[in-house]
C-alpha cells in the first residue's frame, strides 16, 4: 500500500484523534500493585494509537482508604508508583493523566499527575472538596486555592502546579487538553469551563465516584451536557473493581462525550481492567466553535482569565499521527445522518418533522387569509409527503380536505402506473381531484419555439423537459389565482442541493413549500411513518407503499426501447450519498477528502450496523471508495453552480438541525462562486494528485 493511501486512512489525516479512558483494577493502599495494572494499561493504549489516556482519580493509591492517605508510608508508595509509571512512559508519545495523593510542604493534595515521554508536564490540583454525605476530603486534602507556588518540586524536577493548565500538542492542529478532578464538574461553573474559553478542546476529568442508584444516568447527563456547553470533547473515569466496599460500592464508570454525544462507555461493574477507546473530531469543534459566534463572544468576555491560562507543548512525532491501515476509526458513522437508526428515535423525530411542516404550512394559511391550496400530485415521494401535510393542515385547521385542490397534469413521459397512484391517493384521502392534460400545450410551445419534436423527431432534451415542467407550474399559479388558493411547493432538500430542480417550476418555486428542507432519504421515512400510523385507510395506506416502492423519477422522458423509465439516481447518483455528502460540507464545512473518507467508512461494509430498514428497496448499500469519490465530485460541482436557484427559494420551515439552504437563513453564498478548491482538495487528499 502506498504511503499516500496509508495517510488517507488514518483518522489522524482527517482530524481525528484518539483517547481513552482506563480503568485498572486496584488494592487498596497498594500503590505497587496499582502502578503495574497503570503501566499495563498505557501501554495498551499506546499500541492502539491513543494520544491520551485517562485514569481514575488518586488511582495509584486507591481513592476509598480514608486516614491512610495521610500516613507517610503511603504517601511514600505512592511517589513510588508515580515513578514506576513516568519510567514507564519514556519513548511513548502517549500523554498520561494519572491519580495520586502529593505532599507539597505541609499541605496534601488531591492530584492529577499529566506524563508524557518519561517527564512530568503538569500537576493539577482539585479545586473542589466534597464534604457532605459519604464524602470528607476536607478532612485530608487542601484545595486548589490553597496554592501558593505555581510550580513544586516532584521527582527531582521543577514542575508546572495549578488548575490553569493546557497541553497543547504539536502534531496533532487543535489537541489541547485540560484536566481537573471529581468533584470540579459538578460544581455551577468547573475549572474546564474557563479551560474550554481558553482553547481547550479535550477535558478529562479524573474520578472516583461511587455508585448509588441513578447516579450512572446523571453521570452521563452531566457529562453530555458539559461538553455540548463547551463544545469540546470530554473524558470521564471513575473507580472500578478493588475499591474498597467497606460503606460503598464502585461501578467503573468510564465516558467519552464530545459536543453532547456520547461515543463509548465503560461496562460497568466489570470486575477486570478495561480500556475503553474514542476517536475525537477535532475539525467539528473547531467548525462549532467558530460558528457559534456566542461562545467567541464569552471568550471575549473573560478574555483576561483565558489568557491567564499556562500552555504546555509537548510534541507528537508525525509518525504517531498516521498509524498503519489496520487502525480504523473508533466511531459510529451513520450511514444516513438525517434519519436515525434507532427506530424508536427516528419515529420521534417524523412525528417532529411532521409537526413543523403543518405548523409553518397552518400559520401561512392564516396570516394571508387564504385557506385553499393548489398542489400538482405525481404520485412520486415529494407530491406526496405535501399532500399529506396539506390534508393533516386541513384537519387540524377544521377545514374540508375538499380545500386541496389536487391535480394530476400528464405529460410525455408520465407513466400509467404513477398516474393511477396519484388519482387513487387523493380519491383515498378525500382531496378535490383533477386531470389537466399538458400535452397539447407543451405541443404548442414547442412548435412555437421550432424545437425538433414538434416536428415529429426524437429529440428529447432539456427544452423538452423543461417546457413540461414549466407549463405544469404555469398551469398551477393561474390555477391558483382562479381558486383562491397558495401552490405549495415540493420540491425537497436534495433536489435544491443537487439542483436538479427546474428554475421557476414547482420543484424549486411555490408560494410556500413545506419539503424545503427536508432530505430525500428522510422523507421515505415520513411517509413510512406516516402509514405506521393508522391514520389512514387500508386503501390510503397500499397506494403509499406502492409510491414509496417505485423509482424516483421526474418523468419527463419517455421510456427508452428497453421499457426502462426515466431513473433520476442513474443520471446524478443515488440520493443516500448525495444526502450523506451535504450534510457534512454543510453542517460541519469539512473538508471534501474528510467527507469521502466518512463515507468510506460508513459504506464500504455492508456488515457494519443494522441498516435494513433504512436500505432503499433496490438494495445499493456498498460503495466503493473511487465511487464515492466520483459521485462526490458531481455533488460539488451541481452544489456551487446551482446556487442561484436556492437565492429565490421560496418561503418554507426549516425542520432539522442538519440545516436548510434557505438563503434567509442556514446557506447565505454567492450564485457564482466556484467549485475549484473543493475539487482540487479532493483529488489531493484522496489520491494525493
Amino acid at each position: 500500500m502506498t504511503s499516500e493511501t496509508t495517510t488517507f486512512d488514518s483518522p489522524y489525516s482527517h482530524g481525528f484523534a484518539t483517547v481513552a479512558v482506563a480503568v485498572p483494577s486496584v488494592r487498596v493502599a497498594d500503590p505497587r500493585f496499582s502502578a503495574d495494572q497503570t503501566i499495563a494499561l498505557v501501554r495498551r493504549a499506546a499500541a492502539g494509537g491513543a494520544a491520551f489516556v485517562a485514569f481514575p482519580e488518586l488511582g495509584l493509591s486507591a481513592y476509598s482508604i480514608d486516614d491512610l492517605v495521610q500516613q507517610d508510608a503511603l504517601l511514600d508508595a505512592s511517589l513510588d508508583a508515580l515513578e514506576s509509571v513516568r519510567s514507564a512512559t519514556r519513548g511513548l508519545s502517549i500523554v498520561v493523566a494519572v491519580g495520586a495523593p502529593l505532599a507539597f510542604g505541609a499541605s496534601l493534595f488531591n492530584c492529577a499527575v499529566v506524563l508524557q515521554d518519561g517527564r512530568i508536564l503538569g500537576v493539577v490540583p482539585k479545586s473542589y472538596l466534597p464534604n457532605y454525605r459519604e464524602f470528607y476530603e476536607q478532612r485530608y486534602f487542601a484545595a486548589a486555592r490553597d496554592v501558593v507556588t505555581y510550580t513544586v518540586r516532584l521527582l527531582g524536577s521543577d514542575v508546572p502546579f495549578g488548575t490553569d493548565l493546557l497541553f497543547e500538542a504539536r502534531g496533532i492542529a487543535g489537541f489541547t487538553v485540560h484536566v481537573e478532578v471529581c468533584e470540579d464538574l459538578w460544581v455551577p461553573i468547573p475549572p474546564s469551563t474557563w479551560a474550554a474559553l481558553g482553547g481547550a478542546t479535550v477535558l478529562a476529568n479524573l474520578s472516583a465516584s461511587n455508585i448509588t442508584t441513578g447516579k450512572a444516568d446523571y453521570r452521563r447527563a452531566l457529562c453530555t451536557a458539559h461538553s455540548a456547553r463547551c463544545i469540546a470533547a470530554h473524558l470521564y473515569v471513575s473507580a472500578g473493581f478493588g475499591e474498597s466496599t467497606t460503606d460503598l460500592a464502585w461501578d467503573g464508570d468510564a465516558l467519552v462525550t464530545e459536543n453532547g454525544t456520547l461515543l463509548a462507555r465503560s461496562e460497568r461493574f466489570a470486575t477486570d481492567e478495561q480500556l475503553v477507546f474514542a476517536d475525537i473530531d477535532l475539525d467539528r469543534l473547531r467548525q462549532e466553535r467558530m460558528r457559534t459566534t456566542s461562545f467567541q463572544d464569552q471568550v471575549g468576555d473573560y478574555s483576561d482569565r483565558a489568557r491567564a491560562l499556562r500552555r504546555i507543548p509537548f510534541d507528537v512525532p508525525a509518525e504517531d499521527t498516521h498509524p498503519d491501515e489496520s487502525v480504523e476509526l473508533r466511531r459510529s458513522v451513520p450511514r444516513f445522518p438525517y434519519v436515525p437508526s434507532d427506530s424508536a428515535d427516528r419515529d420521534a423525530l417524523c412525528r417532529e418533522v411532521e409537526s413543523i411542516q403543518v405548523q409553518g404550512l397552518t400559520k401561512r394559511l392564516r396570516s394571508s387569509g387564504i385557506d385553499r391550496i393548489v398542489i400538482g400530485v405525481s404520485g412520486g415521494l415529494d407530491s406526496t409527503l405535501a399532500l399529506l401535510v396539506a390534508v393533516e393542515t386541513m384537519d387540524r385547521l377544521r377545514l374540508p380536505r375538499t380545500n386541496v385542490l389536487g391535480y394530476t397534469m400528464p405529460g410525455f413521459a408520465t407513466g400509467s402506473a404513477s398516474l393511477g397512484r396519484a388519482h387513487d391517493l387523493m380519491r383515498a384521502l378525500g382531496v378535490a381531484a383533477a386531470e389537466i392534460d399538458i400535452r397539447s400545450s407543451c405541443l404548442q410551445m414547442l412548435k412555437d419555439l421550432d424545437h425538433p419534436y414538434a416536428r415529429g423527431e426524437q429529440v428529447y432534451d432539456v427544452t423538452f423537459e423543461n417546457v413540461q415542467a414549466g407549463e405544469r407550474t404555469s398551469h398551477l399559479f393561474r390555477l391558483a389565482n382562479q381558486q383562491g388558493a397558495i401552490v405549495l411547493g415540493t420540491g425537497d432538500l436534495s433536489e435544491l442541493a443537487l439542483g436538479w430542480c427546474t428554475y421557476g417550476v414547482g420543484d424549486q418555486m411555490s408560494h410556500y413549500n413545506v419539503n424545503g428542507s427536508v432530505p430525500k432519504t428522510l422523507i421515505r421515512h415520513l411517509v413510512r411513518w406516516m402509514i405506521k400510523s393508522d391514520r389512514y385507510s387500508d386503501e390510503t395506506s397500499v397506494v403509499l407503499g406502492a409510491i414509496l416502492d417505485d423509482v424516483i423519477s421526474p418523468e419527463l422522458v419517455p421510456a427508452g426501447a428497453d421499457g426502462q423509465a426515466q431513473d433520476t439516481e442513474a443520471a446524478i447518483g443515488p440520493y443516500e450519498l448525495h444526502d450523506f455528502f451535504l450534510y457534512y460540507l454543510t453542517r460541519f464545512g469539512y473538508r471534501p477528502s474528510k467527507i469521502a473518507y466518512l463515507a468510506h467508512v460508513a459504506w464500504r461494509d455492508r456488515t457494519r450496523g443494522d441498516w435494513s430498514d433504512l436500505i432503499p428497496p433496490d438494495g445499493r448499500h456498498e460503495y466503493d471508495l473511487a465511487t464515492i469519490e466520483g459521485w462526490l465530485t458531481i455533488f460539488l460541482d451541481r452544489f456551487m453552480r446551482n446556487q442561484f436557484k436556492r437565492s429565490a427559494m421560496p418561503n418554507g420551515p426549516k425542520v432539522g438541525s442538519g440545516g436548510s439552504l434557505s438563503p434567509r437563513g442556514d446557506w447565505r453564498a454567492p450564485s457564482d462562486a466556484s467549485s475549484a478548491a473543493w475539487l482540487d482538495e479532493l483529488r489531493r487528499g484522496v489520491r494525493g494528485q
